[in-house]
């Protein structure tokens, strides 16, 4: 599957949420309210996520959840295989947490871009109870290694970048 259009549309988005943190944080207070913000701030009136979010978070918890939403993302987007599900429960674990209608707005706003992202959330509710799931699936039937083993193989093996973004040798992409 060639989703490289996908990867970067989401890079930027990534960048579109580092800015709002940026934004929000220079210019105003930790405690003030993002929903306040939002409608009061003519500075902020084009940072759609202010609106999805829940209007009682604080500028430091928004700065705080937005972090912890999207600290993954830089590596899931170059692994091999993008595990769709992590990228769009973190954001829905970390940032919209009891906030289904903030969450099916983000969604709808990153599908503008990106056709397949939270295809494999329910249209409302929450997965509040979900940890996300960044690590790459096991296989049926194969056996799983121990933490100490684990450890000392990811140390040992070195990490070879044979796939996106880096194309095999005599490829035609």
């Amino acid at each position: 599957m060639d989703d490289r259009f996908d990867r970067r549309e989401l890079l930027l988005h990534l960048g579109d949420m580092l800015q709002a943190v940026h934004l929000v944080t220079s210019s105003c207070s930790p405690d003030d309210l993002i929903g306040e913000l939002a409608t009061q701030q003519e500075s902020l009136h084009d940072v759609e996520i202010l609106r999805m979010v829940v209007p009682t978070m604080t500028v430091a918890e928004f700065a705080a959840r937005t972090a912890s939403a999207f600290r993954r993302w830089p590596a899931a987007l170059l692994e091999t295989e993008l595990d769709r599900n992590a990228l769009v429960s973190t954001v829905e674990n970390d940032l919209f947490e009891g906030n289904p209608d903030g969450r099916n707005a983000y969604v709808a706003h990153v599908r503008k871009r990106v056709a397949w992202f939270g295809n494999s959330l329910p249209k409302t509710g929450s997965h509040a109870g979900k940890k996300p799931a960044l690590a790459a699936p096991v296989e049926p039937g194969a056996a799983e290694p121990s933490a100490g083993a684990t450890l000392h193989t990811e140390q040992a093996a070195p990490k070879v970048k044979t796939t996106w973004p880096w194309p095999r040798r005599n490829s035609q992409s």
